[in-house]
């Protein structure tokens, strides 16, 4: 059994990781937390001993300092913690430094987003291929175990498809996957989770239809939706991590990502795009300073795990499914619900930060456990996700699955038509008032 886990990051996501790990160390063993700022791993502690979730109190829940972009600092917490299993929740930058370390010392990688360079956004698919997947050869010469995002989304809808393949289809036809927050914060803007990262993935949309990349501008293909719990809400096609490895792991036509969007968030946004905000590279100021447009965005937004104790409302997050079974059409959706109000009751987090959190502690039970213990790199889908999604009913995040009548009236059809047609149908107004513009009329 692997025993011990290092969760590298102090953010949103880390936190819920950190709780649900806590709760389970009787499998998991010691936990320690590690960041650029320690106090901010520190005060997560702090609210695990609020909510008493150290299960076994024989093991330890402790922070170290870290500068993940160190490798060989990494390589030497994880031998000084004596950690089996490496939870990576850091930014998307530090991707392949802690892969190194995990190489170097043979502890177990684990993370939860695709690996990005500070220079470059929305890379050319298959992603993946350009960063992780050419370091998959020496993780099998080495019998390492690394498993790449384990989060939600990538993640638990990864496992989705694969149950699709395994249970439900005998042919895949399409996969629609639609994440859906159905919440309310408060604020007048803010992003659910780190801004820089949310910003820099609707740069472009590289989305697999008819077994072929094809690329379409920001938030042009909407459709409108009427899902369980959250009722109908507004989602638009959209580029993601999951799609760069799904394409190639999953036998289907067509594999698309949907979000929503309100239209407030789509008018911020693009007032923010046009005007050059978003931009990732060094501006010069005229005293000379550079500054990066979007960290200055960043910096004046709210922290995504201040926006917990106020919020309101649920997500839905799930797969739509068309193919055939035995020989007859069939559509299911696959999907989760998690509620913002309970997640804070729990955890003391917002819902994304724990729709995200969660599943990384269920995939590494199943590393403690010899479950999943596959020797080599993997994305979720390559595994058996019925013990994973069977975890995840018992820690607290249920999935629940829909038989849909094909074409009838809760049938979801992704085609994307003629992109004239779609631009004259996916504009987003909103009005707000001058004078107080928390006060919004969509």
């Amino acid at each position: 059994m692997t025993k011990n886990v290092l969760i590298i990051g102090a953010g949103g996501v880390a936190h819920v990781t950190a709780h649900k790990a806590a709760m389970n160390n009787d499998v998991l063993g010691n936990i320690c937390i590690a960041s650029r700022t320690q106090s901010k791993c520190d005060e997560i502690i702090k609210s695990v001993g609020r909510k008493k979730h150290l299960k076994d109190k024989s093991k330890k829940l402790y922070s170290r300092q870290l500068d993940a972009l160190n490798i060989p600092a990494t390589a030497k917490l994880i031998r000084e913690t004596n950690s089996g299993i490496v939870i990576n929740l850091g930014n998307a930058f530090v991707n392949m430094s802690i892969l190194e370390a995990c190489l170097e010392t043979g502890a177990v990688y684990m993370d939860t987003a695709i690996h990005e360079e500070p220079d470059k956004v929305c890379e050319n698919p298959p992603w993946y291929a350009n960063y992780e997947w050419k370091r998959k050869d020496r993780c099998r010469e080495k019998g390492l175990t690394a498993i790449l995002g384990a989060g939600f989304d990538p993640g638990v809808v990864n496992a989705y498809c694969a149950l699709a393949a395994k249970r439900y289809f005998d042919k895949i036809d399409t996969i629609d996957i639609m994440d859906v927050n159905a919440g309310r914060h408060g604020k007048y803007f803010a992003t659910n989770f780190d801004p820089e990262i949310n910003f820099r993935e609707f740069i472009k949309v590289w989305t697999w239809i008819d077994r072929r990349w094809k690329q379409y501008p920001t938030h042009s293909v909407k459709r409108v939706y009427n899902f369980p719990v959250v009722g109908s809400q507004p989602i638009y096609l959209n580029g993601h991590d999951e799609l760069h490895s799904l394409s190639k792991n999953i036998n289907a036509n067509s594999i698309r990502f949907w979000m929503g969007f309100g239209n407030h968030y789509i008018n911020v946004f693009t007032v923010l795009r046009t005007l050059g905000f978003l931009s990732h590279l060094p501006v010069t100021l005229t005293t000379g300073q550079k500054v990066v447009p979007l960290k200055v965005v960043k910096a004046l937004l709210p922290d995504p795990k201040t926006l917990a104790p106020g919020y309101t409302g649920k997500t839905c997050i799930g797969n739509f499914v068309r193919g055939w079974k035995n020989g007859k059409k069939r559509e299911v959706f696959i999907y989760q619900v998690s509620d913002h109000k309970k997640c804070y009751k729990e955890v003391e987090s917002q819902g994304i930060s724990y729709t995200a959190g969660v599943p990384p502690v269920a995939a590494a039970m199943l590393v403690a456990k010899g479950v999943w213990d596959p020797k080599t790199m993997v994305n979720v889908e390559e595994l058996d996700p019925e013990p994973f999604i069977a975890i995840l009913d018992t820690v607290g995040l249920p999935t629940d699955i829909k038989e849909i009548k094909p074409g009838g009236r809760d049938s979801f059809n992704g085609t994307v038509r003629d992109l004239k047609k779609e631009l004259a149908e996916s504009t987003a107004t909103v009005t707000v008032s001058a004078a107080n513009p928390m006060i919004a009329f969509t």
